[in-house]
């Protein structure tokens, strides 16, 4: 027998430890030695394997249950765009899906799983498949940040905020020609979370834009402050060895 979904209750506290430390302990192997190579290929295909599983398997649950609507039915979450380019980034390693990945899962599948708008614990499959693709959201970006060494940079801003922006105009046209409320543009979701301390709609829509601008800024920082101890930590070194490093460094650096 199922019972009711307890907010960071022991089972949503087991997840939430679970999704943080997966991905530091396949760092952790795709940086060995020895095994690293073969290691991150197989973690990645792995990683994209359960999303790809726990997102069908959330329709194929939400389809026998009866719960599919309209409301649901479609991939227009935020959180179904994040899972569906994490895919892609974790096969493919390409920047800009990483980009994506990265600060939408933070921005928004990271919400969901501290917050999730579940009604069954542990072990109903609705809560095992909830966090299958939520903390697996999580997971994969951050193993892609730690275990294969991706990161955003300065430019990676400008392109997010378009990229959140164009989906805020698909969700928003989907919303008026359907009736529904994908991207929480029509209704605050239910429960508590943060959108429940915003204003009445429709004044809470540019606050949301406004927190996803801060979610962006917030999660870039530690990169920008570790680009700014490098930048000072080469300062301080000797002029012939920074000169020394120049000369040996290949002449096609990364790309951005």
């Amino acid at each position: 027998m199922s019972h009711p979904f307890v907010p960071f209750g022991s089972s949503h506290l087991a997840v939430i430890t679970l999704t943080l430390l997966l991905p530091l302990a396949l760092s952790l192997l795709a940086r060995h030695e020895h095994l690293g190579r073969h290691a991150d290929r197989m973690v990645r295909v792995g990683l994209a394997g359960l999303l790809a599983i726990g997102w069908l398997c959330w329709y194929g649950l939400s389809f026998a249950r009866g719960t599919l609507t309209p409301d649901n039915s479609l991939p227009m979450n935020l959180c179904d765009w994040a899972d569906l380019i994490l895919i892609v980034a974790l096969l493919t390693r390409q920047q800009f899906a990483y980009e994506l990945g990265y600060f939408w899962g933070l921005g928004g599948t990271l919400q969901g799983v501290l917050t999730p708008t579940i009604y069954w614990d542990f072990p109903d499959p609705q809560f095992l498949f909830f966090f299958i693709q939520h903390g697996g959201v999580v997971a994969a970006l951050l193993y892609l940040t730690l275990g294969t060494r991706l990161r955003p940079t300065f430019r990676s801003l400008p392109r997010v905020v378009a990229a959140s922006l164009a989906y805020l105009a698909v969700a928003a046209s989907v919303d008026w020609l359907l009736g529904v409320n994908y991207g929480f543009l029509r209704a605050r979701p239910a429960g508590q979370n943060l959108m429940t301390m915003m204003s009445p709609w429709p004044w809470y829509i540019p606050e949301l834009a406004a927190m996803g601008v801060v979610f962006i800024l917030v999660y870039y920082a530690p990169f920008a402050l570790l680009d700014v101890f490098k930048g000072q930590k080469n300062m301080r070194r000797p002029a012939h060895s920074r000169r020394s490093r120049l000369t040996s460094a290949p002449l096609n650096g990364p790309q951005d």
